[in-house]
């Protein structure tokens, strides 16, 4: 892990990057886009997007080879480990309207920023489609990893 190190800063920077470039190709969409204050830097260890049909957009994304997680699915108050401190569902709307809706899109220091348009595009054309009502055929690449777009 100590080798590792010596790569952390320039993985962070280029996670900032990628975040960056994200914000802007995604600024008009429904997507409500992860926050940083003035007065923090974001390492973006993930890029976090809330909107309203998680699992749709997942699977459309999924289905065009573009790689997305879920990350804490479960609020900590709901967790097994935390079940004799007797929380249920409801005690905590605004954490479990979160973890309802969270998707985390691809982020890692290789990412291209074709890769980035690529998923861009593709929720663009997933927020266009589903407010048609109609999904179209896929325009993308299919990869087991993300898009199967060149890389830079």
């Amino acid at each position: 892990m100590r080798v590792k190190l010596s790569h952390l800063d320039a993985w962070n920077a280029a996670r900032r990057q990628h975040a960056a470039l994200y914000d802007i190709l995604l600024k008009d969409t429904a997507l409500t886009l992860p926050a940083v204050e003035e007065y923090a830097t974001h390492v973006h260890h993930l890029y976090v997007v809330r909107g309203g049909d998680r699992e749709g957009l997942k699977a459309y994304l999924d289905a065009d080879g573009i790689s997305t997680g879920v990350h804490y699915p479960v609020p900590v108050h709901l967790q097994p480990a935390y079940r004799d401190l007797g929380y249920k569902r409801g005690d905590f709307p605004v954490t479990e309207a979160y973890a309802d809706d969270i998707l985390s899109l691809p982020m890692y220091p290789e990412l291209s920023s074709i890769a980035i348009g690529v998923v861009a595009s593709a929720i663009k054309e997933w927020e266009v489609s589903t407010a048609a009502g109609s999904l179209p055929p896929r325009i993308w690449g299919r990869g087991p990893t993300g898009p199967s777009a060149p890389r830079e």
